[in-house]
């Protein structure tokens, strides 16, 4: 097998249309989404007190409590 591509007619994919502008609200919202993710990105996760030890146990779908496991 060949990988002959002479019968083939190549093109190239058209251009993409120029995006509309935005109004001045959807510029507003999109600012104050991004420093929501600033600021939540700067603030340091408090330390869980009398939590389970280990990976979290809700991810595996139960929950262990005084060595009893039980399901969800």
């Amino acid at each position: 097998m060949t990988d002959d591509t002479s019968g083939r007619e190549t093109t190239t994919p058209a251009p993409l249309p120029e995006p509309k502008p935005l109004p001045p609200a959807a510029k507003r919202a999109l600012a104050e989404a991004e420093a929501r993710r600033q600021a939540a990105a700067t603030k340091p996760v408090p330390k869980e007190f009398q939590g389970p030890k280990g990976p979290e146990p809700t991810r595996y779908g139960d929950w262990e409590n005084k060595g009893i496991a039980s399901d969800f």
